[in-house]
């Protein structure tokens, strides 16, 4: 079974119903001190942590004074826009006293759907992590509709656990796990320790029952779960009610953990291996034995371009005898690698007239 204190990256999703008060609408600020202090904890492990957030349309509709009802299109984006401003302050001021900064992420389902936004999202998510702030992510209610939306963030937290390869994803929930029926309609419902493989069975015992703030219930925390352990990544519902939920969990608190199929790398190596290439490159000797030594492409390796591709597609790199050596997502076009080709990184911006990325391929976006 997994164990917190074990993990390289973890993305923890936290709802509606534990951040805001059914009641009165007022955020539950002695939860989000507990939670802050184990974000700490998991930063001092050297973890990098990145939360998805619910609570925007939430806080916003208190502020604004809206009925505790299905709210019109129009009027849950203008609660989440008074909302996200109150979400975003409330986290920098329970994190900001342990030296931990935060940024605001807003995502909608396009931004992963389409690859070239995925990749910006990705690189923009890696970059954070690597300064070692936490990222905040939420869907952006302001301007998602039902055609671009995810509609629930327990979806979108696997997504983004894809997205930034983590290796595990924490739903905190109102439940303390996934269990046979709905325990609260059922007493001698079972609840599952370890669920190593997504069944029929399993899918069939998931219910909709969710809270009157949230909008998942377990189905798409099944769902999130099949994304998730697909990709590498281990999930774990647990309660997120108790103060230090984290924590709880770590020492022995009740919980589901959905076993990862793989590793995170190994999971995107075989993705980026699955999709149909839309062009490719001609590599030079010196390139081709620098992948071999597991390095980057870089555009000084290139002689000749192949198909008409954009930023994100994948594409083929060829040694000089047209033997295919890998594919990767192309971090430029076709267009623009036949401007670059053979020039050395510090060159691009000269070439182009702005500013581009050193690689071409990145290491973490091919498959050899």
């Amino acid at each position: 079974m997994a164990t917190l204190s074990s993990a390289r990256r973890v993305v923890i999703k936290i709802g509606s119903a534990l951040l805001v008060d059914r009641d009165s609408g007022a955020l539950r600020r002695d939860w989000l001190v507990g939670l802050a202090q184990d974000v700490l904890w998991l930063k001092g492990l050297g973890c990098d942590v990145v939360l998805v957030s619910s609570g925007s349309i939430a806080l916003g509709r208190g502020v604004l004074g809206l009925p505790p009802t299905v709210l019109a299109l129009e009027q849950a984006q203008a609660a989440a826009a008074v909302g996200q401003i109150r979400l975003a302050r409330a986290y920098e001021e329970v994190l900001a006293p342990h030296e931990i900064t935060t940024a605001q992420v807003l995502v909608t389902l396009e931004d992963s759907a389409n690859r070239r936004r995925y990749l910006n999202s990705r690189a923009t998510l890696e970059q954070l992590l690597s300064f070692g702030v936490v990222p905040i992510v939420n869907e952006n209610d302001t301007v998602a509709t039902d055609e671009i939306r995810f509609g629930d963030n327990d979806r979108l937290a696997a997504q983004i656990a894809v997205t930034v390869g983590a290796d595990q994803l924490i739903l905190l929930s109102d439940v303390d796990g996934f269990y046979s029926a709905n325990p609260t309609q059922n007493p001698s419902a079972k609840r599952y320790d370890v669920i190593d493989s997504i069944t029929p069975e399993i899918e069939a015992m998931a219910g909709d029952a969710g809270s009157g703030l949230s909008k998942g219930g377990m189905k798409t925390k099944v769902m999130a779960a099949r994304t998730a352990t697909a990709a590498g990544c281990a999930m774990a519902i647990t309660d997120g009610f108790v103060l230090r939920p984290l924590t709880a969990l770590e020492t022995g608190g009740n919980a589901t953990w959905f076993t990862a199929q793989s590793d995170p790398q190994a999971a995107r190596k075989r993705w980026i291996a699955a999709m149909k290439p839309r062009g490719g490159v001609t590599l030079d000797a010196g390139a081709v034995a620098a992948l071999a030594r597991g390095t980057s492409l870089l555009p000084a390796g290139v002689t000749a371009v192949k198909g008409r591709f954009e930023r994100g597609d994948s594409i083929t790199m060829y040694d000089l005898a047209g033997h295919a050596v890998g594919c990767g997502l192309s971090r430029y076009s076709a267009a623009e690698i036949e401007q670059i080709k053979g020039h050395k990184s510090a060159e691009i911006e000269a070439v182009l007239g702005y500013p581009g990325r050193a690689a071409l391929i990145h290491r973490d976006d091919m498959a050899l």
